[in-house]
Order: C-alpha cells, then structure tokens, then sequence
C-alpha cells in the first residue's frame, strides 16, 4: 500500500466543559462532552522506504511549527513500533488554529491510524490511544469512535449518543495559547463533579448548551475580547452561544425551523472564519 489519500481530521466542540480539579503534577481534570464535526483538515500519506518522516503543506496561507504534532505523532509510532518505514505526511490544513477545535490533536489521530495501516502494524485502537495520550489530552477522543463524556484530564473517555444538529462557529482572527487560559489564577477550579449518567440524561432531554458552561470562557474573554464580541452578536440574533474548549472559536445551535435572520450573513469582521457545520454520530474513521 504506497499511499493514503484525503484522510480525514475533524474538528471537536466542547458541549461543557468543567474543571473539577487539579492534580499534584498541576494538571487540571476536566469533565466535558466532545463532540466531532463535519469540518476536518484532510491528509495524504505515502510510504517512504527510508526512514523520513516529512511534512508538506498544502495551505501556505496556514504557518505551522516545523515539529508539530503531524511530525510528533509519526516520530512516536515509528520509535514505539520499532518501524523502519518512514512516510510524506501532506497536510491541507482547513481548521483555524488556537481556536478551541482540536485541529492539531486531531491531526496527530489521523496520522497514527493511518501510518498503523500504512506501515502494516496493526496495532488496536487501544493501543494507539495510549501512544496519542503522551502527544496531547484531546488526541485519545479523535482515536475513538465518535461524541464522547471525558474526564480526567482527558484519557477518560466514554462513548455516547446524541443527535446530530446544525451549529454556527465562529473564530476571531486572534488565538488563545490553552496554557494562558489554564494559568490564569482567576480560573474556576472546584466546579462540583457530576455524575455521567446525570449529566448525560440532561443532555439528552435538551443537548444544545442549555446545560453546563464553560469553565475557560471568562478567563479566555479577558485575554480575547473578541470572543466575548463574538458571543454578544450571536446572543443577539437570538441564538445560545458557548465557547469551545480554551478558544478562541464559539459556537451557537442552529435551531431546527430556524425563521429568524440568517447568521451567515451577518457583517462579521472580514479576517473571521464563520462556518455552519453538523455534529457527526461517528468519527470518520471509527472502522479503522
């Protein structure tokens, strides 16, 4: 097998996001539910004979670290595996960086699923996962099958189901570094824990941000106004709004029979990303 072509990297929102905790080694635990998007960066792999591991970019209006995590994550598998094939990692990267969407974590997935079929290793998705975890907190939820309530600092996760449904996002031009946001003395650290079952039957009954917050979103706020701007001029077209993970994207339900101005076409600034989407049931490569 040469070559892999248009794999897919979606992108996740966070439908809450509580921090419940802090550890000893000064990471936070989290309590979330993730959910995968229909809007991905797409990949191609071809196997190199020997030993490179090299990233092309197809979107030059994108600048991405020389070391990311596309690079990290092939180098991980290669040194874990003992595989002595290398690969051409090509990246058409579409989703917004420091944006709260886990574009990079998701990257990272795609690009150990599909150097594992591509290098013939046929490690369980277990297995992989475990490997993902050292790469990143958010890179287990992309190795897995679809919406998932996470806990820990997000190595926890368990499968659910939910409906798919129309959302808006919007990402101002300006990014969050997330170590900002989970640095800042002002965070929320003690949100009371919720029992999964709990908090998924409330979900259930009304899924769509009428539950939970976001523990991040004041402390992102102050160092984005831009997105407290963002989640005004959606509140005022009449729609429910929440930031997604440590930002800087928001992220507001796009009622069913909706009969009120259409978002898209609402004057946003011009160096704005503005995207309608619809949540996936299953990751795309959840068969793999």
């Amino acid at each position: 097998m040469p070559s892999l072509l248009d794999l897919p990297a979606p992108a996740k929102v966070n439908l809450f996001l509580h921090v419940v905790g802090r550890r000893a080694d000064g990471y936070h635990e989290l309590q979330s539910l993730f959910v995968p998007l229909d809007w991905a960066d797409r990949l191609h792999l071809h196997l190199r004979h020997d030993g490179r591991l090299v990233r092309h970019d197809l979107n030059a209006d994108i600048a991405l670290p020389a070391d990311d995590l596309c690079l990290r994550a092939a180098r991980a598998l290669q040194q874990a595996s003992g595989c002595a094939l290398g690969a051409d990692i090509v990246l058409d990267k579409r989703l917004p960086q420091q944006a709260g969407l886990g574009g990079g974590s998701s990257d990272a997935a795609t690009v150990l699923l599909g150097l594992n079929r591509l290098w013939g290793l046929r490690w369980p998705r277990e297995r992989l996962a475990q490997l993902g975890a050292t790469l990143g907190a958010d890179v287990p939820f992309f190795l897995g099958t679809g919406p998932a309530w996470v806990e820990g600092i997000g190595e926890h996760l368990q499968a659910v189901e939910l409906p798919p449904v129309e959302l808006l996002v919007v990402k101002p031009a300006q990014g969050v570094p997330t170590a900002a946001i989970f640095g800042d003395p002002a965070l929320p650290r003690a949100t009371p824990r919720v029992a999964a079952a709990d908090a998924l039957a409330a979900l259930r009954r009304d899924p769509w941000l009428s539950w939970g917050r976001n523990d991040l979103q004041e402390s992102a706020v102050r160092h984005c106004p831009a997105i407290g701007q963002a989640l005004q001029r959606l509140q005022a077209l009449g729609l429910r709004a929440r930031m997604s993970g440590s930002g800087s994207a928001v992220f507001a339900v796009w009622p069913a029979g909706w009969h009120g101005p259409d978002p898209l076409t609402v004057d946003w600034p011009a160096d704005w990303v503005v995207r309608r989407c619809r949540t996936l049931a299953t990751l795309p490569l959840a068969a793999w």
